[in-house]
Protein backbone atom coordinates (compact mmCIF):
# COMPACT_ATOMS: atom_id res chain seq x y z
CA UNK A 1 0.00 0.00 0.00
CA UNK A 2 1.19 3.32 -0.70
CA UNK A 3 1.78 6.39 1.63
CA UNK A 4 -1.85 7.75 2.82
CA UNK A 5 -3.24 10.51 1.03
CA UNK A 6 -4.11 13.83 3.08
CA UNK A 7 -7.51 13.50 2.98
CA UNK A 8 -7.34 9.88 3.87
CA UNK A 9 -5.05 11.10 7.40
CA UNK A 10 -7.71 13.59 8.37
CA UNK A 11 -10.33 11.54 8.35
CA UNK A 12 -8.55 9.32 10.25
CA UNK A 13 -7.76 11.98 12.69
CA UNK A 14 -11.67 13.23 12.86
CA UNK A 15 -12.44 9.86 13.58
CA UNK A 16 -9.81 9.38 16.67
CA UNK A 17 -10.22 12.30 17.93
CA UNK A 18 -14.54 12.21 17.35
CA UNK A 19 -15.82 8.38 17.14
CA UNK A 20 -16.18 7.84 20.66
CA UNK A 21 -18.43 11.23 21.13
CA UNK A 22 -20.04 10.41 18.08
CA UNK A 23 -21.13 7.05 18.88
CA UNK A 24 -22.24 8.33 22.79
CA UNK A 25 -24.56 10.85 20.68
CA UNK A 26 -26.32 8.19 18.66
CA UNK A 27 -26.77 5.47 21.68
CA UNK A 28 -28.59 8.65 23.12
CA UNK A 29 -30.87 8.85 20.68
CA UNK A 30 -31.33 5.35 19.64
CA UNK A 31 -30.64 3.15 23.07
CA UNK A 32 -29.00 0.73 21.40
CA UNK A 33 -25.19 0.66 21.11
CA UNK A 34 -25.08 -2.38 17.65
CA UNK A 35 -27.44 0.42 15.45
CA UNK A 36 -25.39 3.74 17.18
CA UNK A 37 -22.10 1.99 16.01
CA UNK A 38 -23.76 1.33 12.72
CA UNK A 39 -24.74 4.78 12.44
CA UNK A 40 -21.18 5.95 13.24
CA UNK A 41 -19.82 3.95 10.51
CA UNK A 42 -22.44 5.30 7.73
CA UNK A 43 -21.71 8.79 8.96
CA UNK A 44 -17.70 8.02 8.27
CA UNK A 45 -18.54 6.45 5.34
CA UNK A 46 -20.31 9.06 3.96
CA UNK A 47 -17.36 11.85 4.71
CA UNK A 48 -15.30 9.47 2.46
CA UNK A 49 -18.07 9.26 -0.23
CA UNK A 50 -18.40 13.06 -0.40
CA UNK A 51 -14.14 13.71 -0.84
CA UNK A 52 -14.93 16.91 0.61
CA UNK A 53 -11.91 18.73 2.86
CA UNK A 54 -12.35 17.90 6.68
CA UNK A 55 -9.45 19.64 7.75
CA UNK A 56 -11.07 22.62 7.01
CA UNK A 57 -14.03 21.98 9.53
CA UNK A 58 -14.63 24.41 11.89
CA UNK A 59 -16.96 22.81 14.12
CA UNK A 60 -16.25 18.75 13.61
CA UNK A 61 -19.15 17.90 16.27
CA UNK A 62 -21.86 19.77 14.72
CA UNK A 63 -20.37 18.76 10.90
CA UNK A 64 -21.02 14.69 12.56
CA UNK A 65 -23.93 15.49 13.92
CA UNK A 66 -25.53 17.08 11.28
CA UNK A 67 -24.69 13.72 8.83
CA UNK A 68 -25.32 11.25 11.36
CA UNK A 69 -28.78 12.98 12.33
CA UNK A 70 -30.32 13.05 8.50
CA UNK A 71 -28.87 8.88 8.49
CA UNK A 72 -31.05 8.66 11.37
CA UNK A 73 -34.08 10.61 9.35
CA UNK A 74 -33.62 8.13 6.85
CA UNK A 75 -33.11 5.26 8.67
CA UNK A 76 -36.88 6.35 10.48
CA UNK A 77 -38.16 6.89 7.19
CA UNK A 78 -37.48 3.90 6.34
CA UNK A 79 -38.90 1.93 9.45
CA UNK A 80 -42.35 4.27 8.74
CA UNK A 81 -42.27 2.42 5.21
CA UNK A 82 -41.33 -0.90 6.24
CA UNK A 83 -44.63 -0.72 9.26
CA UNK A 84 -46.62 0.70 6.60
CA UNK A 85 -46.03 -2.00 3.94
CA UNK A 86 -46.53 -4.77 6.86
CA UNK A 87 -49.65 -2.86 7.49
CA UNK A 88 -51.03 -2.91 4.11
CA UNK A 89 -49.77 -6.62 3.90
CA UNK A 90 -52.18 -7.49 6.61
CA UNK A 91 -55.03 -5.87 5.62
CA UNK A 92 -55.14 -7.86 2.18
CA UNK A 93 -57.22 -10.85 1.82
CA UNK A 94 -55.11 -13.17 0.51
CA UNK A 95 -51.54 -12.30 1.43
CA UNK A 96 -48.77 -13.04 -1.75
CA UNK A 97 -45.25 -14.05 -0.14
CA UNK A 98 -42.72 -11.99 -1.47
CA UNK A 99 -39.03 -13.26 -1.86
CA UNK A 100 -36.66 -11.36 0.54
CA UNK A 101 -35.07 -9.72 -2.21
CA UNK A 102 -38.68 -8.81 -3.89
CA UNK A 103 -39.47 -7.28 -0.36
CA UNK A 104 -36.10 -5.27 0.09
CA UNK A 105 -36.49 -3.84 -3.47
CA UNK A 106 -39.84 -3.00 -2.90
CA UNK A 107 -39.13 -1.26 0.28
CA UNK A 108 -36.02 0.74 -1.14
CA UNK A 109 -38.14 2.00 -3.91
CA UNK A 110 -40.79 2.96 -1.55
CA UNK A 111 -38.43 4.83 0.50
CA UNK A 112 -36.48 6.28 -2.43
CA UNK A 113 -40.13 7.68 -3.40
CA UNK A 114 -40.78 8.63 0.05
CA UNK A 115 -37.81 10.80 -0.12
CA UNK A 116 -38.54 11.90 -3.42
CA UNK A 117 -41.84 13.21 -2.49
CA UNK A 118 -40.73 15.02 1.13
CA UNK A 119 -40.53 18.09 0.98
CA UNK A 120 -44.10 18.54 -1.34
CA UNK A 121 -47.50 19.38 0.11
CA UNK A 122 -49.24 16.81 1.96
CA UNK A 123 -52.15 17.12 -0.80
CA UNK A 124 -49.88 17.02 -3.86
CA UNK A 125 -48.22 14.05 -2.33
CA UNK A 126 -51.69 12.11 -1.44
CA UNK A 127 -52.62 12.58 -4.70
CA UNK A 128 -49.78 11.71 -6.77
CA UNK A 129 -49.74 8.33 -4.54
CA UNK A 130 -53.71 8.33 -5.65
CA UNK A 131 -52.55 8.53 -8.90
CA UNK A 132 -49.32 6.64 -9.52
CA UNK A 133 -50.12 3.62 -7.18
CA UNK A 134 -53.69 3.26 -6.71
CA UNK A 135 -53.84 3.84 -10.54
CA UNK A 136 -56.76 6.47 -9.73
CA UNK A 137 -57.74 8.75 -12.35
CA UNK A 138 -57.72 12.64 -12.24
CA UNK A 139 -61.35 12.97 -11.84
CA UNK A 140 -61.59 10.06 -9.42
CA UNK A 141 -59.13 12.10 -7.54
CA UNK A 142 -60.99 14.98 -7.78
CA UNK A 143 -64.02 13.52 -6.34
CA UNK A 144 -62.85 11.85 -3.65
CA UNK A 145 -60.61 15.04 -2.22
CA UNK A 146 -63.53 17.64 -3.48
CA UNK A 147 -60.93 19.14 -5.70
CA UNK A 148 -61.50 20.32 -9.27
CA UNK A 149 -59.32 18.28 -11.59
CA UNK A 150 -57.29 21.30 -12.89
CA UNK A 151 -55.94 20.97 -9.69
CA UNK A 152 -55.68 17.76 -9.26
CA UNK A 153 -53.09 18.26 -12.67
CA UNK A 154 -51.36 21.22 -10.98
CA UNK A 155 -50.57 19.10 -8.17
CA UNK A 156 -49.58 16.30 -10.64
CA UNK A 157 -47.47 18.56 -12.50
CA UNK A 158 -45.91 19.89 -9.13
CA UNK A 159 -45.00 16.33 -8.16
CA UNK A 160 -44.04 15.15 -11.86
CA UNK A 161 -41.54 17.98 -11.83
CA UNK A 162 -40.18 17.07 -8.43
CA UNK A 163 -39.17 13.80 -10.06
CA UNK A 164 -37.87 15.04 -13.35
CA UNK A 165 -35.69 17.66 -11.10
CA UNK A 166 -34.67 14.41 -8.76
CA UNK A 167 -33.02 12.64 -12.39
CA UNK A 168 -30.85 15.81 -13.04
CA UNK A 169 -29.88 16.69 -9.50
Amino acid sequence: MGPQSSFDLDVENLYIQHHSWLRRWLIKRLGEAADADDLAHDTFVRIIRAQRPVNEIKQPLAYLATIANSLLINRWRRLAVERAYAESLAAQPEQHELSPEARHLLIETLTQLDELLHGLPVRVREIFLMSQLDGLTYKQIAGKMSLSVDQVQRAMLKAFDRCYASQYE
